[in-house]
């Protein structure tokens, strides 16, 4: 085992907060630049965001942007920013900076902030240890310092390390070449419980098979289930093979990669071929040489000096750096300098029209595929079926998929999620029955997807129970996203007993299935029972994300409980995710259920663009605590900003002016319930009718009339 010489205490280096203050940083392996300097000199920070502190999302977001461009600069003027504006650098905070120092070339900064941290979480050390390991190919020292604070982290007293710890160590023992140690952390994962994880066995596949290990290697990736290989992991294996000459093992490999639902590519193709010497004297393996050949050639893998290769390799690297909208304009220089497109390219492009939300640029696309016959292969036709759905267009979705011939899996899959997600819970029903019609066997996304549709329809929770039938006879219960659904159809439908029953199998801790025992608690109006399941996590040291905070906050608003409301709006303020949508919104209707005006307000006003359902919530809230001259002021406010109202904001607008007896308002707001085609809907009708009555006097009978034409032809 490496061992280190003298390296300084956790607490010995300085701090670049400090050296911002002082103007004087250390010396940083990168060219390092004082951070005020930094600072003055960068205009990606916004002017906004230096003049006042902001909350951790949002710094988080402009630490990701700088991580995407590999942007130091911008990274220590978000970090001067931060300091200087006096914000509180959280245990969040500190983490993600950290990760952006590493992964901006800064390991030093990133090593000052770990020793400066006032409370280290498993996160921290998770952090620290990854940048280690991403700077160990070069350096030996990291090598032995990663291994250091390993160690140091199983002395410490916090919980035992996870996967993400694991894996970093694992990527150091790579690197180093030493496989004892990645022996001796396999066998701690045993001890721990993480030797099933197909995170770690993936990195130890990867190392048994670097250091010639072959047979462990395999052993490894078998056990790791099919729908959790992912395309890399497969080519680690085939790459294995041939370089060790493994033909036969190599051919069986790539068959069994072709049938899974991932897809070999260019370099699943060069690696089987590599195994192959030029000279095959047996007639099966030259066929099947020619059938990969062809297979290549197919999808266009053949030549990777080609220009649509080079360009295509750069539309895909703008995407997976979170850019998709240079990934468009890359297309765009594509087009511009005469180079065809292939399958790669339009699938590449889909993906970043849906990264940009463009529906009418996504039609464009489309029609080039039918104009280049590329609509008609199936994995184009699948990223089409996904943009349509991404975009909000089912109806287009759902024509390119009665046009495509010869359907898979993913194909089904994707209609029924995406229905799913839309609101069209029958269709994707009847999708699901279509597919086992068809003889296609459900996986565990199929399921998990047809489930949260049942969990939304009245009749759909025999179907849930006979699923999860399904799902215990094919043993995909085990499945997280399977077990977590089933578990919102039990609550759904008030059966407590049995969602509590599937949450105790689970191995682990999940949050997605607390989440869901949460909500179904509040739904069967056991408010006090969902925020005891909240104290129960909490005080457990489990992580809490903007759900389990949403939910929490809808049980405190449901209980009238002022004090706990507050405290989770505290917590929320305090990890940063008070402005997520989710949780403001839950936030803001629970001080208005609890009467709590002046509270409501504030968190309206922090919220940085209101959606119709917050606005609506504001307008509600007024009308129910007496302030009915301020619902109609919000009302103006609403409008002025551009956010339609929707039929319950008029019903409620409605009730505002009957109760202020504002013929003149209450006018208006029937102008405007007419021209937005609102006047059909039931409740609003009602609510006119009540309005008139109140204005007998000052509304005419041929008006109340009229409303009471539209109710009628409404229940006709």
């Amino acid at each position: 085992m490496y061992e280190l010489p003298y390296t300084p205490s956790l607490e010995e280096n300085p701090d670049p907060a400090t050296a911002v203050a002082a103007s004087a940083a250390p010396k940083c392996d990168c060219n390092s630049h004082r951070f005020s300097s930094s600072f003055s000199n960068n205009a990606n920070v916004p002017s906004s965001l230096s003049s006042s502190p902001s909350s951790s999302s949002q710094w988080l977001s402009l630490l990701r942007t700088a991580i995407s461009r590999n942007n130091l600069l911008l990274t220590k003027s978000i970090h001067a920013v931060i300091t200087t504006s006096a914000h509180s650098v959280d245990p969040f905070l500190t983490n993600n900076l950290i990760t952006a120092y590493s992964k901006c070339g800064c390991l030093s900064f990133a090593r000052h902030l770990f020793d400066k941290a006032s409370h280290r979480d498993i996160v921290t050390w998770n952090s620290i240890i990854a940048a280690y390991a991403l700077y160990g190919d070069s350096d030996h020292d990291c090598i032995q310092e990663g291994f250091r604070l390993f160690r140091l982290l199983l002395v410490s007293s916090l919980p035992p390390p996870t996967k993400l710890t694991l894996a970093p160590v694992l990527k150091i023992c790579l690197v180093s070449g030493y496989l004892p140690a990645a022996e001796m952390i396999h066998g701690y994962a045993v001890k721990i419980g993480l030797d099933r994880d197909s995170f770690v066995c993936g990195a130890l596949v990867n190392i048994h098979a670097k250091f010639g290990r072959i047979r462990d290697a395999r052993s490894l990736f078998n056990i790791i289930p099919g729908a959790e290989k992912d395309a890399v992991l497969w080519n680690v294996m085939l790459k294995a093979f041939g370089q060790m000459g493994l033909k036969d093992e190599a051919f069986l490999l790539f068959s069994q990669f072709q049938r899974s639902e991932l897809r070999p590519d260019d370099v699943s193709v060069r690696w089987v071929l590599s195994g192959v010497s030029e000279a095959i004297a047996d007639e099966g393996d030259k066929k099947f040489v020619e059938q990969v050949q062809a297979y290549a050639i197919k999808l266009f893998l053949h030549n990777e000096t080609s220009d649509v290769y080079l360009w295509n390799k750069k539309l895909s690297e703008y995407c997976q750096a979170g850019d998709p909208s240079a990934s468009v304009q890359c297309f765009i220089h594509m087009s511009r300098s005469n180079v065809g497109c292939d399958s790669v390219t339009l699938v590449v492009s889909l993906a970043a029209v849906t990264g940009i939300n463009d529906l009418e640029l996504g039609k464009q696309f489309h029609c080039m595929a039918v104009k280049s016959g590329f609509h008609l292969d199936i994995i184009v036709a699948n990223s089409l079926i996904n943009m349509y759905f991404k975009t909000g267009c089912p109806s287009f979705a759902l024509e390119v998929f009665a046009t495509v011939e010869e359907l898979d899996l993913v194909s089904w899959n994707s209609m029924i999620t995406g229905c799913a997600q839309s609101g069209l819970e029958e269709e994707s029903v009847t999708l699901y029955l279509g597919l086992l019609r068809d003889s296609f066997r459900p996986d565990h996304y199929t399921l998990a997807s047809v489930l949260r549709a049942c969990s939304s329809l009245t009749a759909g929770f025999s179907l849930g129970k006979q699923i999860h039938v399904h799902a215990l006879k094919t043993g995909v219960l085990t499945n997280n996203f399977v077990s977590t659904a089933l578990i919102d159809v039990y609550s759904r439908a008030g059966r407590m007993d049995e969602a509590e029953l599937l949450l105790k199998n689970k191995d682990e801790f999940d949050i997605a299935s607390w989440n869901a025992i949460m909500f179904g608690y509040v739904i069967c109006n056991n408010s006090f029972q969902a925020f005891e399941l909240f104290n129960l996590m909490h005080r457990s040291g489990e992580n809490l994300d903007e759900i389990t905070l949403a939910t929490a906050a809808k049980a405190c608003g449901c209980l009238v409980d002022m004090e706990r409301g507050r405290q989770v709006h505290t917590y929320a303020i305090k990890h940063g995710v008070d402005l997520d949508f989710c949780v403001s919104g839950s936030i803001l209707d629970m001080y208005i259920k609890c009467g709590e005006m002046e509270g409501a307000r504030t968190v309206f006003q922090a919220i940085p663009s209101p959606d119709d359902v917050a606005w609506t919530s504001m307008v509600s809230g007024c009308v129910e605590n007496g302030e009915e001259d301020l619902a109609l002021s919000v009302y103006h406010q609403m409008r002025q900003s551009g956010v339609p109202p929707d039929e319950y904001t008029f019903a409620t607008l409605i009730k505002a002016s009957s109760c202020l007896t504002a013929l003149e308002q209450g006018r208006q707001i029937h102008a405007n319930v007419i021209k937005l085609n609102c006047a059909s809907d039931t409740y609003v009708g009602t609510s006119l009718i009540d309005m008139s009555i109140i204005f007998v006097k000052g509304y005419s009978f041929l008006q109340v009339r009229k409303a009471n034409d539209i109710l009628a032809s409404k229940r006709g």
